[in-house]
């Protein structure tokens, strides 16, 4: 499991070094926070997200983290995104359309513990500023495809540069 998680961290911190965008270029484009609810388990979740900007045209490099309350237990989620934005315009309400995947860490209220790779389809729609295309609203759903919950929905807020 640590391999796993060194590879996804690896993987989030390499990839917007290495590749350039035409429409919006790789690197940091803002941090920002997220909050939502899980259905199974049956959780409250907070958390946070980087915008590392285009892997390619409209593809979003996505990494974040969920933290999990409920259900008798306490999840850990960190995930590697990547979405693909229906418009290039960002002043406007843009669908998108993605995936993900990371470790999940359960610890049960009990005293016991595990983990998993989840993996994630997930689907939302965004608004952005049109000036920095980095600041944004976004809604999204996850539907757990692998060892993951069955359901997350999330909003949350890019703050950009």
């Amino acid at each position: 499991m640590k391999k796993i998680l060194l590879t996804i961290m690896s993987l989030s911190l390499v990839c917007p070094l290495t590749t350039v965008a035409n429409e919006r270029s790789a690197g940091f484009h803002g941090i920002g926070p997220r909050v939502g609810f899980t259905i199974n388990p049956d959780q409250f979740h907070i958390g946070g997200h980087i915008d590392f900007g285009d892997l390619a045209d409209n593809l979003m490099i996505l990494p974040n983290l969920e933290v999990g309350f409920g259900d008798n237990v306490t999840t850990v989620a960190p995930s590697f995104e990547l979405d693909y934005r229906f418009r290039s315009d960002w002043g406007v309400w843009t669908p998108y359309l993605g995936g993900g995947a990371g470790p999940i860490f359960y610890s049960f209220k009990n005293g016991g513990s595990s983990s998993k790779l989840g993996v994630y389809l997930q689907f939302g729609i965004g608004k952005g500023s049109s000036n920095n295309r980095s600041g944004r609203f976004f809604i999204e759903g996850k539907l757990g495809l692998a060892d993951a919950p069955d359901f997350k929905g999330t909003v949350g807020w890019t703050f950009g540069r």
